[in-house]
């Protein structure tokens, strides 16, 4: 069998992004840019709060996602896609 690394690629973009939300949440921000949190839920009326963050986080710690956190009251969290998020619009 001959190796294809874009077939592996691709494999390691599937597992990353397994679930219902996720692809959803990152066509979101590619279509859009950068998002603050309750926006993306108002997006996505099915998701629960609890689910959001738990997907953002996950694709945080994929390094898909950049979270910044700014200091001020009240907080402003936005979400936006790194280089190698916005990477997956390739497959």
């Amino acid at each position: 069998m001959k190796f294809d690394p874009d077939a592996c690629r691709v494999e390691d973009a599937l597992s990353i992004l397994v679930g219902k939300w996720k692809p959803i949440i990152l066509l979101h921000l590619l279509n859009e840019g950068t998002q603050r949190f309750n926006h993306l839920k108002k997006k996505m009326p099915g998701i629960t709060q609890k689910m959001l963050t738990k997907q953002l986080r996950e694709l945080e710690d994929e390094d898909i996602v950049e979270r910044v956190v700014y200091p001020q009251v009240p907080p402003k969290v936005e979400y936006s896609l790194t280089n190698y998020g916005k990477s997956f619009s390739r497959f």
